[in-house]
């Protein structure tokens, strides 16, 4: 199977933030790889924007070193990197004040698509989209890409969203969130509504339960002054887990458009029913012997969660009486994100007992290997009567695409190229982002309230024994992360 690359229009785009850690590790090797595969037009030009005072060159080498650091050797061409270089330039940029922005302007064309990359703090995104407004560097048209966290509250939430609007219209604003720029996040979109096989049995009717898992290996080391103003629920529950959970609940929008897809998914967090306080695990990691979370943290009163669980409901007539898990946290067992669908078990089974009952279960990986997998119940072979036992009827993409595709596009490669196309689709957008932290401000509040103070897990393991009991209580299982 061959994968198509469709060019894109010609582009300036501007990266501000131009020197930090996201666009070193994703913006740049993203854009690069584009270029590589042939979607980049030869009139696409790249500008890094930061407050370091250095010239283009100097700029092109500090790119260059991120591409020994973070692309693979097969993936780098010296001619390829060296085409890719010419494209690049660089200017420093004074966010709050008025350095630089009118050299910006001279520079930006008038008959390209513009686009501006906030790889920077939010609180800056009010000063950017200003300037940008001000110095009428930003055509009509023009789009912005902003960078999570969207607010830590309902609150500023609503602040950012009128700051931006005061310079931007919505259909300006693209909101990113590189889980929905993940192959497989889309794949549930074409498997659920372009096959006649899943979307009939895709409610409460034939679905028992779903279970979303995001877990990380990684500690919060490093970055734990932020992460300590988060939380699970802030930094992954609230945006990750919530849109794939909107992926996977809402109903078939009228048609693949930007604006029917994300109403649809505003739809099912707005049909949330609010969550028991019992229904809420939350964990902090602590082996006892490593750095636990209070270390990393620094504050040894800390109370802020690595860890939640929880069991949802959805209050439409789809998903009536069927619960969806989440679960995410820190020093888990292994890196793993998957979407798990378990049907019900037959209503009636023609066979003994002690042939076993099944129920079919289908998973959608999200990383590290991308894929699906349905189980479905066959005979047990050999000559010893009706045993029933579950096979995998496995997809994994690196094998199913063929070596003729042997790159998948990441998220960031996927995305940023939907935001020169002006394609919104994989894109959040304010109304509901604000409706995921009306959602999410109630729990918070309600925990502070309560002086609720996280469990402790080990680090390593598969989270707190709490979260086991979550759903042992309810006759289920978490999947084993692994």
């Amino acid at each position: 199977m061959v994968s198509r690359v469709i060019p894109v229009d010609p582009f300036d785009l501007v990266i501000f933030g131009g020197t930090g850690d996201l666009a070193r590790r994703k913006i740049l090797p993203a854009l690069y790889r584009r270029f590589r595969d042939g979607q980049m037009p030869e009139e696409a030009r790249i500008i890094g924007a930061a407050r370091t005072n250095q010239d283009g060159a100097a700029w092109r080498a500090w790119v260059r070193e991120a591409f020994d650091e973070f692309l693979r050797p097969d993936e780098i061409s010296d001619d390829v990197v060296a085409a890719f270089l010419e494209r690049l330039d660089y200017l420093a940029i004074d966010a709050t004040g008025d350095g630089g922005w009118s050299d910006l302007k001279d520079k930006m064309r008038d008959d390209v698509t513009q686009a501006f990359y906030f790889s920077v703090g939010p609180s800056l995104f009010g000063a950017l989209a200003e300037r940008l407004h001000n110095h009428g560097i930003a055509r009509e048209g023009a789009r912005i890409v902003v960078e999570k966290p969207f607010g830590r509250d309902l609150d500023s939430a609503c602040a950012l969203n009128a700051t931006l609007a005061e310079h931007f219209d919505e259909t300006q604003i693209y909101r990113i969130d590189h889980y929905l720029g993940k192959e497989t996040v889309q794949n549930l979109m074409a498997v659920r509504f372009g096959n006649v096989l899943f979307e009939p049995l895709w409610n409460a009717q034939y679905v028992d339960s779903v279970q979303i898992t995001v877990a990380e290996e990684v500690s919060v080391a490093g970055r734990g002054a932020y992460y300590d103003r988060s939380g699970a629920m802030r930094d992954m529950v609230q945006n990750h887990l919530m849109q794939l959970l909107c992926l996977t609940a809402m109903e078939p929008p009228s048609r693949f458009d930007p604006d029917a897809v994300r109403d649809e998914k505003l739809k099912v967090i707005r049909a949330l029913d609010p969550v028991e306080p019992s229904d809420i695990v939350r964990g902090q990691y602590d082996d006892g012997m490593g750095p636990s979370y209070i270390d990393d943290v620094e504050d040894p009163a800390s109370r802020t969660e690595s860890f939640i669980a929880m069991k949802l409901h959805i209050a439409n007539w789809r998903w009536n009486g069927t619960p969806f898990y989440l679960r995410t946290g820190k020093r888990l067992k292994a890196r793993k994100s998957e979407i798990v669908v378990t049907f019900k078990e037959p209503p009636h089974s023609i066979f003994d007992a002690d042939a076993g009952s099944r129920a079919n279960v289908l998973s959608i990986r999200l990383q590290p290997d991308e894929g699906m997998d349905l189980r479905v119940t066959i005979k047990e072979p050999g000559p010893g009567g009706m045993r029933l036992v579950d096979v995998p009827l496995d997809m994994s993409f690196a094998e199913a695409l063929g070596p003729e595709a042997e790159h998948v596009p990441d998220a960031y490669e996927r995305l940023i190229m939907d935001v020169i196309r002006g394609n919104q689709t994989l894109f959040m957008r304010g109304d509901e982002v604000e409706a995921a932290w009306a959602w999410t401000d109630p729990i918070i509040a309600a925990w502070k309230e309560r002086g609720d103070k996280p469990v402790t897990y080990e680090a390593g393991s598969s989270g707190p024994e709490e979260a086991l009991m979550l759903l042992h209580r309810d006759g289920r299982r978490w999947r084993e992360i692994s």
